[in-house]
């Protein structure tokens, strides 16, 4: 497993549309059915990672804070799972079950939209306004797994500001994890990635 940091998205760039299943549901779901006028935040999760276990359970917390007054969260797998079967569709609805997703958990089988989205870690956060435009990118708190709880600091910082009106503070810091696992052969900024 490789650990690396995400390289954020500009900030004010259209979040990409999407046509993916849900895990869960099975329905096939788009962005635009899933959107909020108020934020979406849009996460790219996996089963295995250690960082993506260690904030479960405050991201669930925060989503269900945050949803009620009108934000919506929408998860997203894209890696490999010939290489990690552990994130295979059965397994990502299993674990959503266990973790009491309170929002979908979409499979990204082609990785087209983590290409979109220029996601690279598990976990990698983006939040749109209401117009889709990103207004955070980046990491959900500080914390490591092992060494203190997470807190979701971060992220709550950015909610909060768009709950308030006020703008998002242009100071964010890259998530960390383990990378996507990319399918030989797919292409990310004209290099192909073989790992």
């Amino acid at each position: 497993m490789t650990f690396v940091l995400s390289s954020m998205m500009e900030l004010g760039k259209k979040a990409p549309n999407f046509k993916l299943p849900d895990t869960v549901s099975g329905e096939v779901v788009t962005l635009s059915q899933l959107k909020s006028d108020i934020a979406t935040v849009v996460l790219f999760l996996c089963n295995h990672c250690m960082f993506v276990q260690h904030i479960n359970s405050k991201l669930v917390e925060l989503a269900n804070e945050y949803q009620p007054l009108g934000m919506q969260f929408i998860a997203i797998s894209s890696n490999d799972i010939k290489k990690f079967p552990q994130d295979d569709p059965f397994f990502m609805a299993q674990m959503a079950k266990y973790n009491k997703y309170p929002f979908p958990y979409l499979y990204d089988e082609y990785q087209d939209v983590a290409l979109d989205y220029g996601a690279e870690s598990n976990p990698d956060l983006f939040v749109f306004d209401g117009n889709l435009e990103c207004v955070y990118t980046g990491r959900f708190d500080m914390t490591r797994p092992g060494i203190q709880p997470a807190t979701g600091e971060d992220l709550y910082t950015a909610l909060d500001a768009i709950m308030e009106g006020k703008e998002v503070s242009p100071n964010q810091y890259p998530s960390m994890g383990s990378s996507i696992a990319w399918k030989r052969g797919v292409s990310r900024n004209n290099i192909d990635m073989f790992f």
